[in-house]
């Protein structure tokens, strides 16, 4: 049976299911990743004038915005996925058994942990800091 390949080489899985659907959500998330990261890099220092852009106005004009709020977050869930899935790929080829289920596990609660915790900080975050003229 041959091995099924990309235009790059990079293997694709064989089995359709939980395998194959990790693959193409990498392919989708760095994607994703390059576009939210490089309208955010062009945005922030091209677009606006970064020597404005302290905590105050961060907090104040860029975090009152719900659109800034939401590509933030898309970003955050971009690259927590992309880091850890990228993470697990390595830890299954490297490792066996019982350690390879812990290190995944481990893996997925750390995803979960860090994912939960951006998410509150862009969900309850209100600005109190005051606002300088």
């Amino acid at each position: 049976m041959a091995m099924r390949v990309t235009r790059s080489g990079s293997a694709r899985p064989q089995s359709s299911g939980w395998e194959l659907a990790i693959w193409y959500l990498m392919r989708l998330t760095g994607l994703g990743l390059f576009v939210t990261a490089l309208a955010h890099f062009i945005i922030v220092h091209f677009i606006s004038d970064p020597k404005d852009q302290t905590a105050d106005w961060i907090a104040t004009h860029r975090w009152m915005d719900a659109a800034w709020r939401t590509v933030d977050w898309l970003m955050l869930a971009f690259v927590v996925f992309h880091a850890f899935m990228g993470l697990r790929i390595v830890v299954q080829d490297y490792t066996k058994g019982g350690v390879r289920t812990v290190l995944t596990m481990a893996l997925y609660l750390g995803a979960l942990l860090i994912f939960a915790m951006g998410t509150m900080a862009l969900i309850t975050f209100k600005s109190s800091m005051p606002v300088q003229p």
